[in-house]
């Protein structure tokens, strides 16, 4: 729904074309389920039409671009095909995240054509833009990041980039997120009767976004410890992250840290240090919003990261990628 809006009201996109698996598939017939557009320049304000999904009503409709928003196995199966007609893919599951098959297990796939799957698992660009945005703009398959390996790839990459960080002392994340985080399907966890009220834990040394960030921050399972936990807000995510620093650092050297990585990059905003953001100041945007806080024995560190976990963790990441594929502005249609 997120990802509708954003493209309905996209300068340089026609009118997105909602689709829809087949009724036996168990989707409702009003929730869509992909989303293509295509080129141009109309402004495609208005509703469209939730339309069952076939190859032929993608080529009727001059589709260029398919946004996969379906289950992971779904993607599994879909994209192979959509490739080979010549489609481009942006794919908000988890199904091509991964490079490592140890990390791609706790999906189960299982794959018509394991060798094609496998190709496609290589080709596949993680759709970081703030990483890979070269990389992105000539990518066929964009595999969108979670929501929460983007908090916290974001909050880490500039230290481990300038090896800053002291891996064998251990990287602690302690991550917090709203309840559209937890999933589209309703649980007994996510339940207002669950949630209103509560703070929790949830999949200890478990959750799929683990091999996401221990892979594109090129870690190891013994040098990184990730646990989310579910708020009882709509929602956001706010990722607290700990650090030991090789070194003893001044907050000047890392403020410098963070702003030259980050330098030109607008949907990542570094907050002066010991100024901590919070959730109330990225949901709704695109932000993904970085702050830090160094002990008085400038080894030890805290980086606070916050997003939206629907925009810069979901939907509005994926519409950024999109206008790197096409080289339009970062920032188009998502201010």
């Amino acid at each position: 729904m997120e990802l509708t809006r954003i493209l309905s009201r996209h300068p340089l996109v026609e009118k997105p074309l909602l689709l829809r698996r087949n009724a036996e598939s168990g989707e409702s017939g009003a929730v869509p389920a992909f989303v293509g557009v295509g080129g141009g320049n109309g402004n495609g304000n208005g509703h469209a039409p939730v339309v069952p999904f076939s190859w032929e009503t993608l080529k009727d409709h001059g589709i260029e671009l398919l946004f996969l928003a379906t289950p992971h196995g779904v993607s599994r199966e879909l994209v192979p095909e959509a490739l080979a007609r010549g489609l481009r893919v942006v794919d908000l599951s988890g199904a091509w995240r991964l490079k490592a098959a140890e990390n791609r297990a706790v999906y189960g796939f299982k794959d018509a054509d394991a060798g094609a799957a496998a190709k496609l698992d290589a080709s596949a660009v993680y759709g970081l833009p703030e990483l890979n945005a070269d990389a992105i703009a000539n990518a066929a398959l964009v595999a969108n990041p979670g929501c929460y390996a983007t908090s916290v790839i974001l909050g880490l990459a500039p230290l481990l980039s300038a090896d800053l960080i002291d891996r064998e002392h251990g990287i602690i994340s302690d991550s917090k997120s709203g309840v559209s985080g937890a999933g589209k399907e309703p649980t007994a966890r996510t339940h207002f009767v669950s949630v209103a009220g509560n703070f929790s834990a949830y999949s200890v040394f478990a959750h799929r976004h683990t091999g996401e960030i221990l892979e594109q921050l090129n870690l190891n399972a013994a040098e990184f410890i990730f646990t989310p936990h579910l708020l009882p807000i709509p929602r956001g995510i706010l990722s607290t992250i700990y650090v030991q620093l090789k070194r003893e650092s001044a907050a000047e050297e890392i403020q410098n840290c963070f702003s030259e990585f980050y330098g030109g990059k607008p949907w990542v905003r570094v907050y002066p240090a010991a100024k901590l953001p919070e959730i109330q100041f990225s949901v709704h945007t695109n932000y993904c919003d970085l702050g830090f806080t160094l002990a008085k024995d400038g080894k030890r560190m805290i980086v606070v990261s916050c997003l939206d976990n629907l925009l810069k963790g979901a939907a509005g990441q994926a519409a950024q990628n999109m206008n790197l594929m096409y080289g339009w502005n970062e920032s188009e249609g998502l201010d």
